[in-house]
Protein backbone atom coordinates (compact mmCIF):
# COMPACT_ATOMS: atom_id res chain seq x y z
CA UNK A 1 0.00 0.00 0.00
CA UNK A 2 2.74 1.88 0.58
CA UNK A 3 3.75 1.87 -3.37
CA UNK A 4 0.56 4.56 -3.84
CA UNK A 5 1.81 7.46 -2.17
CA UNK A 6 5.95 7.16 -1.65
CA UNK A 7 7.37 3.90 -2.77
CA UNK A 8 8.90 5.07 -4.76
CA UNK A 9 16.01 -7.48 -20.21
CA UNK A 10 17.77 -6.91 -16.53
CA UNK A 11 21.38 -6.60 -15.80
CA UNK A 12 23.26 -8.98 -12.73
CA UNK A 13 23.99 -7.74 -8.98
CA UNK A 14 26.74 -6.08 -8.15
CA UNK A 15 29.40 -9.21 -7.43
CA UNK A 16 30.61 -10.08 -4.27
CA UNK A 17 33.56 -8.44 -2.66
CA UNK A 18 35.88 -11.11 -3.29
CA UNK A 19 35.58 -11.14 -7.10
CA UNK A 20 38.84 -9.44 -8.72
CA UNK A 21 37.65 -6.75 -10.77
CA UNK A 22 37.68 -6.66 -14.20
CA UNK A 23 40.59 -3.85 -13.98
CA UNK A 24 42.84 -5.47 -11.82
CA UNK A 25 42.39 -9.41 -13.49
CA UNK A 26 43.20 -7.91 -16.74
CA UNK A 27 46.00 -6.58 -15.17
CA UNK A 28 46.74 -9.52 -13.51
CA UNK A 29 47.00 -11.92 -16.62
CA UNK A 30 48.91 -9.77 -18.49
CA UNK A 31 51.37 -10.02 -15.89
CA UNK A 32 51.65 -13.19 -16.36
CA UNK A 33 51.76 -13.69 -20.19
CA UNK A 34 54.65 -11.35 -19.82
CA UNK A 35 56.63 -13.42 -17.22
CA UNK A 36 59.14 -15.57 -18.92
CA UNK A 37 57.92 -18.50 -16.39
CA UNK A 38 54.78 -17.69 -17.96
CA UNK A 39 56.00 -19.37 -21.40
CA UNK A 40 58.08 -21.95 -20.13
CA UNK A 41 55.09 -23.41 -18.60
CA UNK A 42 53.27 -23.27 -22.10
CA UNK A 43 56.05 -24.60 -23.85
CA UNK A 44 57.82 -21.49 -25.00
CA UNK A 45 61.47 -21.06 -26.35
CA UNK A 46 64.22 -18.98 -24.83
CA UNK A 47 63.96 -15.05 -23.72
CA UNK A 48 66.29 -12.78 -24.92
CA UNK A 49 67.14 -8.82 -24.29
CA UNK A 50 66.58 -6.59 -26.91
CA UNK A 51 67.54 -2.60 -26.93
CA UNK A 52 65.90 -3.35 -23.15
CA UNK A 53 63.40 -4.39 -23.75
CA UNK A 54 61.98 -8.51 -23.59
CA UNK A 55 60.95 -10.10 -26.42
CA UNK A 56 60.24 -13.53 -26.76
CA UNK A 57 60.79 -15.94 -29.31
CA UNK A 58 57.64 -18.11 -29.42
CA UNK A 59 58.09 -21.86 -30.11
CA UNK A 60 55.36 -24.10 -29.22
CA UNK A 61 55.73 -27.28 -29.44
CA UNK A 62 53.53 -28.76 -31.68
CA UNK A 63 50.59 -30.64 -29.67
CA UNK A 64 48.01 -33.59 -30.71
CA UNK A 65 44.10 -33.82 -30.49
CA UNK A 66 42.09 -31.79 -29.13
CA UNK A 67 45.24 -30.21 -26.98
CA UNK A 68 46.35 -28.58 -30.63
CA UNK A 69 43.02 -27.30 -31.15
CA UNK A 70 42.76 -25.65 -27.49
CA UNK A 71 46.41 -24.37 -28.15
CA UNK A 72 45.27 -22.30 -31.24
CA UNK A 73 42.18 -20.48 -29.21
CA UNK A 74 43.69 -19.81 -25.61
CA UNK A 75 47.62 -18.84 -26.50
CA UNK A 76 48.35 -16.44 -28.58
CA UNK A 77 52.28 -14.94 -28.52
CA UNK A 78 53.32 -12.60 -26.09
CA UNK A 79 53.21 -8.86 -26.40
CA UNK A 80 56.33 -6.83 -25.04
CA UNK A 81 56.94 -6.14 -21.60
CA UNK A 82 55.08 -5.10 -18.81
CA UNK A 83 56.06 -1.51 -20.21
CA UNK A 84 54.43 -1.65 -23.14
CA UNK A 85 52.16 1.29 -23.54
CA UNK A 86 50.32 0.11 -26.65
CA UNK A 87 49.80 -2.91 -24.61
CA UNK A 88 48.51 -1.38 -21.16
CA UNK A 89 46.38 1.09 -23.37
CA UNK A 90 44.59 -2.22 -24.50
CA UNK A 91 43.84 -3.44 -21.67
CA UNK A 92 42.82 -0.75 -19.83
CA UNK A 93 40.25 0.09 -23.05
CA UNK A 94 39.03 -3.41 -22.95
CA UNK A 95 38.70 -2.94 -18.90
CA UNK A 96 36.84 0.66 -18.84
CA UNK A 97 34.09 -1.18 -21.57
CA UNK A 98 32.22 -2.91 -18.62
CA UNK A 99 32.48 0.42 -16.50
CA UNK A 100 31.31 2.73 -19.02
CA UNK A 101 28.34 0.28 -20.21
CA UNK A 102 27.27 -0.09 -16.45
CA UNK A 103 27.51 3.73 -15.93
CA UNK A 104 25.30 4.18 -19.10
CA UNK A 105 22.80 1.27 -18.24
CA UNK A 106 22.55 2.60 -14.20
CA UNK A 107 21.84 6.30 -16.08
CA UNK A 108 19.23 5.09 -18.46
CA UNK A 109 17.43 3.36 -15.41
CA UNK A 110 17.58 6.46 -13.38
CA UNK A 111 16.37 8.91 -15.82
CA UNK A 112 13.64 6.43 -16.29
CA UNK A 113 12.90 6.05 -12.88
CA UNK A 114 12.70 9.94 -12.48
CA UNK A 115 10.07 10.01 -15.64
CA UNK A 116 8.20 7.38 -13.62
CA UNK A 117 8.11 8.44 -10.48
CA UNK A 118 6.95 12.33 -11.82
CA UNK A 119 4.17 10.42 -13.40
CA UNK A 120 3.45 8.66 -10.52
CA UNK A 121 2.79 11.08 -8.43
CA UNK A 122 0.62 13.45 -11.04
CA UNK A 123 -1.11 10.53 -11.93
CA UNK A 124 -1.73 9.83 -8.07
CA UNK A 125 -3.33 13.06 -8.07
CA UNK A 126 -5.04 13.05 -10.83
CA UNK A 127 -6.78 9.30 -9.68
CA UNK A 128 -8.45 11.09 -6.69
CA UNK A 129 -10.59 13.60 -8.63
CA UNK A 130 -13.20 11.25 -9.17
CA UNK A 131 -12.20 8.98 -6.05
CA UNK A 132 -11.55 11.72 -4.45
CA UNK A 133 -14.06 9.91 -1.38
CA UNK A 134 -12.74 6.43 -1.81
CA UNK A 135 -8.90 6.85 -1.34
CA UNK A 136 -8.81 4.41 0.83
CA UNK A 137 -10.18 1.96 -1.66
CA UNK A 138 -7.50 3.64 -4.35
CA UNK A 139 -4.83 2.42 -1.50
CA UNK A 140 -6.48 -1.10 -1.37
CA UNK A 141 -6.99 -1.56 -5.42
CA UNK A 142 -3.09 -1.11 -6.32
CA UNK A 143 -2.52 -3.12 -2.97
CA UNK A 144 -4.19 -6.36 -3.80
CA UNK A 145 -4.36 -5.98 -7.27
CA UNK A 146 -0.90 -5.66 -7.86
CA UNK A 147 -0.46 -9.25 -5.91
CA UNK A 148 -2.71 -10.33 -8.85
CA UNK A 149 -0.88 -9.09 -11.64
CA UNK A 150 2.48 -9.73 -10.50
CA UNK A 151 1.93 -13.31 -10.26
CA UNK A 152 0.45 -13.65 -13.44
CA UNK A 153 3.72 -12.40 -14.97
CA UNK A 154 5.87 -14.33 -12.81
CA UNK A 155 3.72 -17.09 -14.08
CA UNK A 156 4.09 -16.38 -18.05
CA UNK A 157 7.66 -15.73 -16.90
CA UNK A 158 8.17 -19.40 -15.41
CA UNK A 159 6.77 -21.08 -18.49
CA UNK A 160 8.95 -19.31 -20.82
CA UNK A 161 12.14 -20.28 -18.97
CA UNK A 162 12.72 -17.02 -17.74
CA UNK A 163 12.16 -17.52 -13.88
CA UNK A 164 13.86 -20.99 -12.90
CA UNK A 165 12.66 -23.55 -9.95
CA UNK A 166 15.77 -22.19 -8.12
CA UNK A 167 15.08 -18.93 -8.14
CA UNK A 168 11.50 -20.00 -6.76
CA UNK A 169 12.85 -22.03 -4.07
CA UNK A 170 15.35 -19.12 -2.73
CA UNK A 171 14.00 -18.31 1.16
CA UNK A 172 10.66 -16.81 1.57
CA UNK A 173 11.70 -15.50 4.76
CA UNK A 174 13.38 -12.37 3.94
CA UNK A 175 10.47 -11.42 1.33
CA UNK A 176 8.19 -12.11 4.80
CA UNK A 177 9.77 -9.46 6.23
CA UNK A 178 9.95 -7.08 3.06
CA UNK A 179 6.52 -7.72 3.34
CA UNK A 180 5.91 -6.58 7.02
CA UNK A 181 8.03 -3.72 6.89
CA UNK A 182 6.23 -2.39 3.74
CA UNK A 183 2.83 -3.46 5.69
CA UNK A 184 3.99 -0.87 8.56
CA UNK A 185 5.94 1.72 7.00
CA UNK A 186 1.74 1.92 4.99
CA UNK A 187 0.39 1.97 8.34
CA UNK A 188 2.69 4.57 10.18
CA UNK A 189 2.37 6.23 7.11
CA UNK A 190 -1.12 6.86 7.04
CA UNK A 191 -1.45 7.56 10.54
CA UNK A 192 0.91 10.56 10.29
CA UNK A 193 -0.43 11.65 7.13
CA UNK A 194 -3.58 12.24 7.92
CA UNK A 195 -3.23 14.36 10.60
CA UNK A 196 0.57 16.37 8.64
CA UNK A 197 -0.13 19.43 6.35
CA UNK A 198 0.74 18.12 2.83
CA UNK A 199 4.31 20.23 2.78
CA UNK A 200 5.02 18.66 5.70
CA UNK A 201 5.66 15.50 4.58
CA UNK A 202 7.32 15.86 1.40
CA UNK A 203 10.14 17.27 3.69
CA UNK A 204 10.16 15.13 6.46
CA UNK A 205 10.31 12.57 3.72
CA UNK A 206 13.90 13.60 2.89
CA UNK A 207 15.05 11.37 5.87
CA UNK A 208 14.47 8.83 3.54
CA UNK A 209 17.87 9.54 2.04
CA UNK A 210 19.98 10.02 5.87
CA UNK A 211 17.94 6.24 6.61
CA UNK A 212 19.39 4.81 3.68
CA UNK A 213 22.42 6.09 3.89
CA UNK A 214 23.27 5.16 7.67
CA UNK A 215 20.90 1.12 6.86
CA UNK A 216 23.78 0.65 3.82
CA UNK A 217 27.05 1.97 5.62
CA UNK A 218 25.99 -0.25 8.58
CA UNK A 219 24.63 -3.33 6.86
CA UNK A 220 26.02 -3.70 3.70
CA UNK A 221 29.43 -2.34 4.26
CA UNK A 222 29.28 0.80 2.14
CA UNK A 223 31.59 3.57 2.17
CA UNK A 224 30.81 6.96 0.86
CA UNK A 225 33.15 9.80 -0.15
CA UNK A 226 32.88 12.70 1.34
CA UNK A 227 31.50 14.19 -2.30
CA UNK A 228 28.84 11.61 -2.44
CA UNK A 229 27.75 12.52 1.43
CA UNK A 230 27.66 15.84 0.32
CA UNK A 231 26.37 15.96 -2.46
CA UNK A 232 23.21 13.70 -0.70
CA UNK A 233 23.03 16.22 1.87
CA UNK A 234 22.88 19.74 -0.95
CA UNK A 235 19.62 17.15 -2.82
CA UNK A 236 17.46 16.75 0.34
CA UNK A 237 18.18 20.57 0.89
CA UNK A 238 17.31 21.55 -2.69
CA UNK A 239 14.14 19.58 -2.31
CA UNK A 240 13.30 21.12 1.00
CA UNK A 241 14.05 24.66 -0.25
CA UNK A 242 11.63 23.56 -3.06
CA UNK A 243 8.67 22.37 -1.07
CA UNK A 244 8.98 24.43 1.84
CA UNK A 245 8.83 27.97 0.30
CA UNK A 246 5.29 27.07 -1.41
CA UNK A 247 4.10 26.69 2.29
CA UNK A 248 3.35 28.88 5.13
CA UNK A 249 5.56 29.33 8.43
CA UNK A 250 5.45 26.72 11.19
CA UNK A 251 2.96 24.11 9.18
CA UNK A 252 5.98 21.30 10.50
CA UNK A 253 5.10 21.56 13.65
CA UNK A 254 1.55 22.76 13.86
CA UNK A 255 0.04 19.42 14.00
CA UNK A 256 2.51 18.29 16.74
CA UNK A 257 6.45 16.32 17.53
CA UNK A 258 4.63 13.02 17.48
CA UNK A 259 3.53 12.97 14.00
CA UNK A 260 6.58 14.37 12.66
CA UNK A 261 8.46 11.26 14.39
CA UNK A 262 6.23 9.03 13.15
CA UNK A 263 6.39 9.77 9.66
CA UNK A 264 10.16 9.28 9.69
CA UNK A 265 9.61 6.17 11.74
CA UNK A 266 7.63 5.58 7.97
CA UNK A 267 10.36 6.72 6.12
CA UNK A 268 13.00 4.56 8.34
CA UNK A 269 10.49 1.37 7.36
CA UNK A 270 10.57 1.82 4.08
CA UNK A 271 14.22 2.33 4.10
CA UNK A 272 15.17 -0.62 5.48
CA UNK A 273 12.96 -2.51 3.14
CA UNK A 274 15.11 -0.89 0.42
CA UNK A 275 17.86 -1.92 2.14
CA UNK A 276 16.29 -5.66 2.73
CA UNK A 277 15.89 -5.82 -0.32
CA UNK A 278 19.27 -5.46 -2.09
CA UNK A 279 20.55 -7.73 0.77
CA UNK A 280 17.97 -10.67 -0.99
CA UNK A 281 19.69 -9.70 -4.60
CA UNK A 282 23.56 -9.79 -3.61
CA UNK A 283 22.08 -13.47 -1.24
CA UNK A 284 20.61 -14.36 -4.64
CA UNK A 285 23.59 -13.65 -6.40
CA UNK A 286 25.48 -16.20 -4.20
CA UNK A 287 23.45 -18.97 -3.79
CA UNK A 288 22.57 -19.04 -7.95
CA UNK A 289 26.22 -18.88 -8.17
CA UNK A 290 27.03 -15.98 -10.13
CA UNK A 291 23.23 -15.73 -11.17
CA UNK A 292 20.47 -13.17 -10.49
CA UNK A 293 17.01 -13.03 -9.33
CA UNK A 294 14.28 -12.41 -11.60
CA UNK A 295 12.66 -8.80 -10.23
CA UNK A 296 9.03 -10.65 -10.12
CA UNK A 297 9.76 -13.38 -7.82
CA UNK A 298 10.73 -10.36 -5.13
CA UNK A 299 7.79 -8.45 -6.60
CA UNK A 300 5.52 -10.88 -6.00
CA UNK A 301 6.07 -12.89 -2.98
CA UNK A 302 6.64 -9.21 -1.49
CA UNK A 303 3.35 -7.82 -2.53
CA UNK A 304 1.77 -11.34 -1.38
CA UNK A 305 2.93 -10.89 1.98
CA UNK A 306 2.33 -7.15 2.03
CA UNK A 307 -1.01 -7.89 1.24
CA UNK A 308 -1.32 -10.47 4.14
CA UNK A 309 -0.34 -8.17 6.84
CA UNK A 310 -2.53 -5.01 5.34
CA UNK A 311 -5.20 -8.00 5.84
CA UNK A 312 -4.41 -8.17 9.91
CA UNK A 313 -3.88 -4.07 9.74
CA UNK A 314 -7.51 -3.64 8.00
CA UNK A 315 -9.06 -2.43 11.58
CA UNK A 316 -6.98 -0.24 12.77
CA UNK A 317 -6.27 1.12 8.98
CA UNK A 318 -9.71 1.87 7.89
CA UNK A 319 -10.58 3.83 11.38
CA UNK A 320 -7.81 5.89 10.33
CA UNK A 321 -9.10 7.02 7.27
CA UNK A 322 -12.27 7.56 9.50
CA UNK A 323 -14.06 4.49 8.30
CA UNK A 324 -15.52 2.63 11.10
CA UNK A 325 -14.39 -1.03 10.30
CA UNK A 326 -18.58 -2.14 10.49
CA UNK A 327 -18.84 -0.13 7.93
CA UNK A 328 -16.23 -0.84 5.43
CA UNK A 329 -17.87 -3.42 3.59
CA UNK A 330 -20.07 -0.77 2.02
CA UNK A 331 -17.99 1.70 1.88
CA UNK A 332 -15.65 -1.00 -0.73
CA UNK A 333 -18.58 -1.61 -2.52
CA UNK A 334 -19.52 2.05 -3.63
CA UNK A 335 -16.02 3.15 -3.86
CA UNK A 336 -15.70 0.03 -7.04
CA UNK A 337 -18.80 1.17 -7.97
CA UNK A 338 -17.26 4.80 -8.22
CA UNK A 339 -14.42 3.04 -9.73
CA UNK A 340 -15.88 1.50 -13.25
CA UNK A 341 -18.04 4.72 -12.94
CA UNK A 342 -21.28 2.92 -12.90
CA UNK A 343 -25.00 2.91 -10.92
CA UNK A 344 -25.48 6.45 -9.26
CA UNK A 345 -21.97 6.74 -8.67
CA UNK A 346 -21.85 7.91 -12.59
CA UNK A 347 -22.37 11.72 -12.23
CA UNK A 348 -19.82 11.90 -9.51
CA UNK A 349 -16.84 10.03 -10.48
CA UNK A 350 -15.94 12.02 -13.82
CA UNK A 351 -12.09 10.73 -15.48
CA UNK A 352 -12.88 7.12 -13.54
CA UNK A 353 -11.81 4.09 -14.70
CA UNK A 354 -9.03 6.09 -16.87
CA UNK A 355 -7.39 8.06 -14.69
CA UNK A 356 -7.05 5.41 -11.62
CA UNK A 357 -5.93 2.94 -14.24
CA UNK A 358 -3.62 4.90 -15.36
CA UNK A 359 -2.18 5.70 -12.12
CA UNK A 360 -2.02 1.72 -11.21
CA UNK A 361 -0.57 1.34 -14.77
CA UNK A 362 2.42 3.72 -14.26
CA UNK A 363 2.55 3.33 -10.31
CA UNK A 364 3.16 -0.62 -10.88
CA UNK A 365 6.15 0.44 -13.87
CA UNK A 366 7.67 2.92 -11.04
CA UNK A 367 8.12 -0.01 -8.56
CA UNK A 368 9.17 -2.25 -11.23
CA UNK A 369 12.12 0.17 -12.51
CA UNK A 370 12.23 1.45 -9.15
CA UNK A 371 13.36 -2.19 -8.19
CA UNK A 372 15.72 -2.83 -11.05
CA UNK A 373 17.58 0.33 -10.29
CA UNK A 374 18.02 -1.04 -6.69
CA UNK A 375 19.18 -4.16 -8.77
CA UNK A 376 22.25 -2.38 -10.67
CA UNK A 377 23.40 0.05 -8.21
CA UNK A 378 22.07 0.85 -5.20
CA UNK A 379 19.72 2.02 -2.63
CA UNK A 380 21.21 5.03 -2.14
CA UNK A 381 21.00 5.78 -6.13
CA UNK A 382 17.54 4.71 -6.25
CA UNK A 383 16.49 6.89 -3.67
CA UNK A 384 18.28 10.02 -5.29
CA UNK A 385 16.45 8.97 -8.60
CA UNK A 386 13.18 8.96 -6.25
CA UNK A 387 14.01 12.13 -4.64
CA UNK A 388 14.69 14.16 -8.15
CA UNK A 389 10.80 13.67 -9.21
CA UNK A 390 9.62 15.63 -6.20
CA UNK A 391 10.65 19.21 -7.33
CA UNK A 392 9.75 18.06 -10.84
CA UNK A 393 6.19 17.07 -9.66
CA UNK A 394 5.92 20.43 -8.05
CA UNK A 395 6.82 21.98 -11.50
CA UNK A 396 4.45 19.86 -13.03
CA UNK A 397 1.48 20.97 -11.02
CA UNK A 398 1.55 24.31 -12.11
CA UNK A 399 0.56 23.67 -16.18
CA UNK A 400 -3.08 23.37 -16.96
CA UNK A 401 -3.68 19.58 -16.70
CA UNK A 402 -6.74 18.17 -17.30
CA UNK A 403 -9.27 17.61 -14.22
CA UNK A 404 -7.27 19.67 -11.94
CA UNK A 405 -9.01 23.12 -12.83
CA UNK A 406 -6.76 26.54 -12.00
CA UNK A 407 -2.63 24.95 -11.90
CA UNK A 408 -0.90 25.98 -8.79
CA UNK A 409 1.88 28.65 -8.36
CA UNK A 410 5.29 28.27 -8.60
CA UNK A 411 7.10 28.34 -5.29
CA UNK A 412 9.11 31.45 -4.70
CA UNK A 413 12.09 28.99 -4.13
CA UNK A 414 11.71 26.68 -6.64
CA UNK A 415 14.31 27.79 -8.64
CA UNK A 416 16.91 27.93 -6.00
CA UNK A 417 16.12 24.57 -4.37
CA UNK A 418 16.16 23.36 -7.76
CA UNK A 419 19.78 24.71 -8.58
CA UNK A 420 20.69 23.40 -4.92
CA UNK A 421 19.60 19.48 -5.72
CA UNK A 422 21.21 19.57 -9.30
CA UNK A 423 24.50 20.62 -7.68
CA UNK A 424 24.22 17.87 -5.26
CA UNK A 425 23.54 15.32 -8.20
CA UNK A 426 26.64 16.66 -10.03
CA UNK A 427 28.46 16.48 -6.35
CA UNK A 428 27.67 13.00 -5.85
CA UNK A 429 28.79 11.19 -9.35
CA UNK A 430 31.53 13.11 -9.61
CA UNK A 431 34.53 10.92 -9.13
CA UNK A 432 37.73 12.43 -8.12
CA UNK A 433 40.94 11.62 -10.45
CA UNK A 434 42.85 10.41 -7.55
CA UNK A 435 40.59 7.83 -7.10
CA UNK A 436 39.83 6.65 -10.50
CA UNK A 437 40.62 3.12 -9.75
CA UNK A 438 37.87 2.84 -6.81
CA UNK A 439 34.29 1.73 -7.75
CA UNK A 440 32.49 3.90 -10.02
CA UNK A 441 30.30 6.56 -7.85
CA UNK A 442 27.24 5.70 -9.68
CA UNK A 443 27.26 1.92 -8.26
CA UNK A 444 28.50 2.71 -4.20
Amino acid sequence: MSACCRRMAFAAAPPPSHHIPQRLSSSVNYLHANHPQFWERSGAGAVVLRSRRWVSEAAVRPLEGEQEGEAKQSSHPPRCCSFDLDAVAAADARSGEGGVDRRVEVVIAAATTVVLGVGNRVLYKLALVPLKHYPFFLAQLATFGYVIVYFSILYLRYQSGKVTDEMLSLPKSPLIAVGLLEALAAASGMAAGAILSGAAIPILSQSFLVWQLILSYTFLGRRYRYNQLFGCFLVAVGVIVTVASGSGTGSLMEAGIFWSILMIISFFLQAADTVLKETIFLDAAQRLKGGTVDLFVINSYGSAYQAVFICLLLPFLSNLWGIPFSQLPNYLKDGAACFLNVGTMSNRCNGAPLLPLLFVIVNMGFNISLLHLLKISSAVVSCLASTLSVPISVYMFTLPLPYLGIASSLPPGFVGGGIILIVGMLIYIWTPSSNSSSKPSLAS
